[in-house]
């Protein structure tokens, strides 16, 4: 390796993204149900009370959007741009019997998430609100957790979810690398006579977990210097995603996921946020 090409590669690791708080004020919410006017007003209820965190000064205003007021996927889609509102609060398959369609989200919600920048909150369903005990909704957005494929610089997704954690509660910042493509890449590069794989394994294992680590670090000193109530609570490692996010979702006793959905690659929801939508279906989840 040359001086120049040593000298680059030590500026690039110095060139870190230092989080910038984004503006995330909820003004206007949208409550929409597949229900009757009695239904969506005990919806509406349960979802103020679990958005507390989010009251300001003055405090959002809610709408309420119930079955009859919508067919159609467009006609939901003209009462939010109605509305000009801020935040979507529903659940999934809307107008389709969620028992028999229970691996999915209904037309609705895909389109909701991908046609639209407004956020979505998705809440269990009215049927296990009613009879799931305790209420995944009984301690509101105390704990916060947020899952990307890549946290660092990603400052509108941790704004978000900074908003909507109590000032008594923790927000975590989780990123994990997929240990199968580490593997992929470690394996070909054994075969490169070249290369000293172990010195290889080991630089860039640590390169790829620096990068989250330092930029969970730059959250914290600027959400502190801003006095937030909250802890912030960093996880980073290897693992397989989904296995890994499904245990570390009941340890820390999550109470709302924040992903992105949307993909400039293509029209379906983003990355590992889907599967884990579509299972996930006790644990409201914000998709941005």
């Amino acid at each position: 390796m040359t001086n120049i090409d040593q000298f680059e590669s030590i500026f690039r690791a110095a060139s870190k993204p230092a989080f910038e708080p984004q503006p995330t004020d909820v003004r206007r919410v949208l409550i929409v149900t597949d229900q009757d006017a009695q239904a969506t007003a005990q919806f509406a209820t349960l979802a103020k009370a679990y958005l507390a965190a989010i009251d300001g000064d003055p405090p959002p205003t809610y709408l309420e959007v119930g079955g009859d007021q919508f067919t159609s996927i467009q006609q939901l889609l003209d009462r939010v741009d109605q509305h000009d509102v801020d935040l979507i609060c529903t659940y999934r398959n809307l107008h389709t019997p969620a028992a028999d369609h229970p691996y999915s989200l209904g037309g609705y919600i895909d389109v909701l998430t991908q046609a639209t920048d407004t956020p979505t909150l998705l809440l269990p369903s009215l049927e296990v609100l009613a009879t799931a005990n305790p209420s995944p909704l009984a301690d509101g957005t105390r704990h916060v957790m947020v899952i990307t494929d890549h946290l660092a610089g990603d400052h509108q997704l941790v704004s978000r979810a900074a908003h909507f954690v109590t000032d008594d509660g923790e927000l975590i910042l989780s990123h994990i690398e997929d240990q199968r493509a580490f593997d992929k890449y470690i394996g070909a590069i054994e075969k490169i006579p070249d290369l000293d794989s172990e010195i290889a394994r080991q630089t860039i294992r640590q390169q790829l977990l620096a990068e989250p680590v330092d930029y969970i670090e730059s959250c914290r000193r600027v959400l502190e210097e801003r006095g937030v109530g909250f802890t912030i609570r960093p996880l980073v490692s290897f693992g397989n995603k989904l296995d890994d996010y499904r245990r570390l979702i009941l340890e820390h006793h999550v109470d709302l996921l924040v992903m992105p959905t949307k993909d400039d690659d293509q029209l379906a929801m983003h990355g590992v946020a889907y599967p884990l939508v579509v299972e996930l279906r006790q644990i409201p989840i914000l998709l941005l």
